[in-house]
C-alpha cells in the first residue's frame, strides 16, 4: 500500500531532493509540496495525503497553530515534525498539538522512512535524540520541583502522602493545625498539585513513600 505524503518546507531544494528519494520506492508517494500556511491547507484539502512532513522553521508560519488546524479539519491525516529545532517549546508544542511524530533533520533517510511507516500504522514516533531531550527535561523539572521544598515541607509532604491527617501532623511536629495547613498550601503551589492524588503519585514515583 502506497503512503501519500505532503512535504511542507520552505527549502525548495530540500523538498525536491526528498521527493526524488521517495520516488525511488513504491511505498511512499509525494502527492504535494508546500511552503506557506495557505498552501499547506489548500494542498492538504486537494491531495488528501496520509501524512504531512512539517518543518517547524518556516517563516511567516506558526507550525504549531497550523498543526492544530490540520488535526481539527483533517483528523485522519497524521503530521510528523521534520525540523532542525530541538528546543522545549517546539517539541512540547507540536506534541501537545497532537503531532504523531518528531524527527530532527539530522536523522537518516532510513529513520525517516521508518517514522513514516510507523506513524501510518498508527504508532507515535519520536527520534532517539528527541526522546533523550524529553527525558532530560522531565528529570530537570522534577529535580527543580524537589529543590523548591523546605525540609519541613518535605516532611509534611511525606506525612500527607502516608495518609496522615492535618491534626496528626500537627501533633507529630508540635506545630499548630493552621501552620500545617499553610505548609500544605505552599506544597501544592510549589509543586503544582491540584489534588491529593497527584501528591501521592509524586511521592510514590520519587520513592518518598512505598506501596
Amino acid at each position: 500500500m502506497t503512503i501519500k505524503v505532503l512535504i511542507a518546507d520552505d527549502n525548495q531544494l530540500f523538498r525536491e531532493l526528498l521527493a526524488k528519494r521517495f520516488a525511488e520506492t513504491s511505498d511512499i508517494e509525494v502527492v504535494a509540496q508546500a511552503d506557506t500556511s495557505s498552501e499547506v491547507l489548500q494542498k492538504t484539502k486537494l491531495s488528501k495525503p496520509d501524512i504531512i512532513l512539517m518543518d517547524i522553521g518556516m517563516p511567516h508560519l506558526n507550525c504549531i497553530d497550523i498543526t492544530m488546524a490540520l488535526r481539527k479539519n483533517f483528523p485522519d491525516i497524521k503530521i510528523i515534525a521534520l525540523t532542525a529545532h530541538n528546543d522545549r517549546i517546539n517539541i512540547k508544542g507540536m506534541l501537545e498539538a497532537n503531532a504523531w511524530g518528531y524527527l530532527l533533520k539530522s536523522c537518516t533517510y532510513d529513520q525517516l522512512v521508518d517514522a513514516i511507516t510507523q506513524v501510518h500504522d498508527g504508532k507515535k514516533y519520536l527520534s532517539s535524540d528527541v526522546k533523550e531531550f524529553l527525558i532530560e527535561d522531565y528529570l530537570e523539572q522534577e529535580s527543580k520541583g524537589k529543590m523548591k521544598l523546605t525540609d519541613r515541607e518535605s516532611e509534611i509532604l511525606k506525612s500527607l502522602a502516608e495518609g496522615k491527617s492535618i491534626r496528626e501532623i500537627s501533633e507529630m511536629f508540635l506545630i499548630s493545625i493552621k501552620t500545617v495547613g499553610t505548609h500544605k498550601q505552599n506544597i501544592f503551589e510549589k509543586m503544582n498539585f491540584e489534588n491529593m492524588a497527584q501528591l501521592i503519585k509524586f511521592a510514590i514515583k520519587n520513592g518518598i513513600i512505598s506501596l
